[in-house]
């Protein structure tokens, strides 16, 4: 079958992971929820194991030139075999994962495919492997960089139906954010956020609720000075621009339902200020989205839980939220 329009790019994550699981789940139910075009980075091999394993009736074709059977799963190998079990990691599977990734990327990039859907994966293990970035938004920085030389700033979203949150920190320890935020990365981040709420998302003028750092967001410097001597001015500086932005907000007030009616995403100052609203109100239909980049990335919100990989548990709804909401962004663009 030639395929007219592209494809998005899925990379297979930690293969003891749910990532599997969860694929493998939302392409044997595509007849009931159907689904974007795609092709997984992989191991055509690996994958018949763990259909095997979950039980599913799973055809698998030869990604190759857009050309695949109709009824087949599309896999495009990474030319390395994977050898993990469902629940347990095992470390000679990071370069098998690493490799996933950067082939979804590459041919994104080459115009080959129209984005990048990625499966969970887990960092300590892919440490062992080489891998330096504290997580999946900062590596795809990374190999951005590598592919043009351009350094770029990734800017993590979560977007459910109820919620759009950012976090101006991402992976560090918490102790450390006060000392990381300024100004700057306020503001380069709200500016990247309403860019691409614009660009990919269809939303003309966004809105923009930024909180504060400290709890009543400092009180007027009462409960810390950061919200007064960063945040503070970091709105006007925005505000200036042309950017529709208010705050700094009391983080405790930001998301119930008639506050989330007055903005299009939440600028929040941490990674658990951000993230816990958005999991709590779409756990299972959020979408982390990597905004920043010159191509579309999305992926479920959720780690590799392997505790429930390989058992057919696993509930592919935020992946198939991911598989949708590149689909509209890479068409929106």
């Amino acid at each position: 079958m030639n395929r007219i329009s592209l494809p998005l790019a899925v990379s297979l994550g930690d293969p003891s992971g749910i990532g599997p699981d969860i694929l493998l789940k939302a392409w044997a139910n595509r007849q009931k929820q159907p689904l974007p075009e795609l092709f997984v980075a992989g191991d055509v091999e690996f994958l018949k194991r763990r259909a095997k394993l979950l039980g599913l009736e799973v055809d698998f074709g030869n990604y190759h030139d857009h050309e695949i059977a109709d009824n087949s799963l599309p896999v495009l190998s990474i030319n390395q075999p994977l050898v993990g079990d469902a629940g347990s990691p095992e470390t000679k599977d990071a370069i098998g994962t690493i490799k996933s990734i950067d082939t979804c990327v590459d041919l994104t990039l080459e115009g080959k495919a129209s984005g990048v859907v990625t499966c969970p994966i887990n960092k300590h293990i892919l440490y062992k492997a080489g891998f330096k970035q504290p997580g999946h938004t900062e590596y795809l920085a990374e190999l951005e960089t590598k592919h043009t030389g351009k350094k770029i700033m990734p800017v993590m979203m979560l977007a459910g139906p109820q919620l759009r949150t950012v976090p101006v920190t991402i992976h560090i320890p918490l102790h450390e954010v006060p000392n990381q935020l300024s100004q700057e990365l306020i503001v380069e981040t709200a500016r990247i956020t309403a860019e691409d709420l614009t660009s990919r998302f269809g939303i003309k003028n966004p809105r923009l609720a930024i909180s504060g750092l400290n709890p009543h967001a400092g009180e007027n410097g009462n409960m810390g000075h950061e919200d007064t001597e960063i945040v503070k001015p970091a709105i006007e500086q925005l505000k200036a621009s042309g950017i529709n932005a208010w705050g700094p907000l009391p983080a405790d007030t930001m998301f119930h339902k008639s506050a989330r009616n007055t903005y299009d995403v939440a600028i929040c100052m941490y990674h658990d200020q951000a993230l816990i609203p958005a999991k709590t109100l779409g756990f299972d239909d959020a979408v982390n989205v990597t905004l920043g980049l010159p191509f579309v990335r999305t992926s479920p919100d959720h780690g590799t839980a392997y505790d429930i990989a390989g058992t057919g548990k696993a509930n592919p709804s935020s992946f198939i939220a991911a598989l949708e909401m590149a689909h509209a962004m890479s068409t929106q663009t």
